[in-house]
This record gives C-alpha cells, sequence and structure tokens, in this order.
C-alpha cells in the first residue's frame, strides 16, 4: 500500500469511528458556509484564483443538472442515398429522431427496480413506546427499577421459543397476543388462505419491533405458501414469500395480509 494512503490502511485495519458517517454529513454541510467566507474575506490573486475555481465548479454543476433534467436528445439519422437530387443548402440536412437522455433511462431503471420491492401500504401511522409498551412494576425491585416491559401489540414467536429467566427477562410477550397464522389474499388470484408465519421481515416503526416480532399495521412477515403450489421462474415450488399486514391485528384479533408478487 503506497505510504500516503495511512488512513485507508487504518480504517481497513481498525475500522472507523461509531460518529463517522455523521461527522461526514455535517462537515458537507458546511462546504458551503465555508465557501461563503473564502468569497467574502479573500483578496488579491488568491480571490482571482478562488473565483476561477468556483466558476468553473459552477459550470460543471449547471451541466450536471441541465443532463439529469433534459428529457429528450436530438440525434440526426445518418445519410441514406436518396434517389431524389437535392439542393445544395438542404445536402447537410437530415431528419432528427428523438431518443430518451441518458439520466431518464437510468431514473427508469431505478423506478422498474424500486418497483419489485412495492408494497400495498408504502405509509403506515407511527406507534409511540408508550403505547407499544407499558411498563410492569410488581415486585419490590421491578417497582423501584422500572426496566421491564410488556408488549401490548400482537407479536409472533418462533415454534422452538423459550423465554428467558424472570431475572433477565427485560420484554414480555403475553402468550395471549400471540399469532402463528395470517390471512393471505393473493392480489392476482383473488384467494384468501390461512398461511403458516414463518418469522418478521420488517417492521417500520422500528428495529426493536422487528427483532421482538412484533406485528403491526404495514409489518413485512414471512409465510410458507407450500400450499398454494406457486412456482418460481425455474419451475420449482415456491417455500416461502413475503407478504404485508394490512390490518390492525390488535383491534382485529387476526392478521390479514397481501401477498408480495
Amino acid at each position: 500500500m503506497p505510504q500516503n494512503e495511512y488512513i485507508e490502511r487504518f480504517q481497513k485495519q481498525h475500522g472507523k469511528r461509531l460518529d463517522h458517517d455523521e461527522r461526514k454529513r455535517k462537515r458537507i454541510a458546511r462546504e458551503g458556509h465555508r465557501a461563503s467566507k473564502d468569497a467574502q474575506n479573500l483578496r488579491g490573486l488568491r480571490a482571482k484564483l478562488y473565483q476561477e475555481k468556483r466558476r468553473k465548479e459552477k459550470i460543471q454543476l449547471k451541466k450536471t443538472i441541465k443532463a439529469h433534467e433534459e428529457r429528450n436528445v436530438k440525434s440526426a439519422d445518418a445519410a441514406e442515398p436518396s434517389t431524389t437530387p437535392l439542393p445544395q443548402y438542404l445536402l447537410d440536412r437530415s431528419t432528427e429522431n428523438n431518443a430518451k437522455a441518458l439520466s431518464s433511462a437510468i431514473k427508469q431503471k431505478r423506478n422498474e427496480k424500486a418497483a419489485r420491492f412495492s408494497v400495498p401500504l408504502p405509509k403506515v401511522r407511527g406507534i409511540s413506546e408508550e403505547e407499544m409498551f407499558s411498563v410492569v412494576k410488581t415486585g419490590k425491585k421491578t417497582a423501584k427499577k422500572g426496566w421491564k416491559r410488556v408488549i401490548t401489540k400482537p407479536t409472533f414467536v418462533g415454534p422452538d421459543f423459550t423465554r428467558r429467566p424472570v431475572k433477565f427477562e427485560r420484554f414480555i410477550r403475553p402468550m395471549a397476543l400471540r399469532y402463528k397464522k395470517a390471512n393471505v389474499t393473493h392480489p392476482e388470484l383473488g384467494v384468501t388462505v390461512q398461511l403458516p408465519i414463518l418469522g418478521v421481515k420488517k417492521n417500520p416503526q422500528n428495529p426493536l419491533s422487528t427483532q421482538l416480532g412484533v406485528l403491526t399495521r404495514g409489518t413485512v412477515v414471512e409465510v410458507n405458501i407450500s400450499e398454494l403450489g406457486l412456482t418460481t421462474t425455474t419451475g420449482k415450488v415456491a417455500w416461502a414469500r413475503y407478504a404485508q399486514v394490512t390490518n390492525n391485528p390488535e383491534n382485529d384479533g387476526c392478521v390479514n395480509a397481501v401477498l408480495l408478487v
């Protein structure tokens, strides 16, 4: 490794600071203030050199913005042999075709890629911690510390789940609020089947809810679809697929979901 890349070498060996990304974001955000201060305070030859550098940067930035905003690009066809004679002033002209700009093509690809992961409910209501957890104050020591929580929302736990010892259990998932199956609707086939839940993939509230397996509106769960007999593109039987919860399980007493196809 070259001698001047000691920072990269140190990062590969020991990693970065925990707040590295935040410090970098703030440093970039302060660039505008620093540039404004330099432009106002520099004098003489340094000011001329700085203004020239800033002018080139702005030109490059405007070109980039224009390339992204450009929707159509006109391109001329290759000259084809014509049977009819043309006058001299028309020889250089040719028909123009409108072609999508490269930036537009990139945007379209990104939209198509994002459409594969689109869900029926893109936005959900946020749930506060006071609503999701209730403090346990039973017992002499627990009442003083108040570090135990009972989850008030429905949850999913695996078949091999065992509770931790009482002294070490921080989050309590009541047995009455545990669900193992979901009523999954196939949007294209128009059928609803009760399928077993395999796991919670993503809860939009926070990562802790995903880790605890909390089932709220908008949660993406993995269900067993072997009963439906669906196949993959290679012809194999699909065993599991994701589905999004569309109802409030704590109000309805069941989990309704839509299969993501």
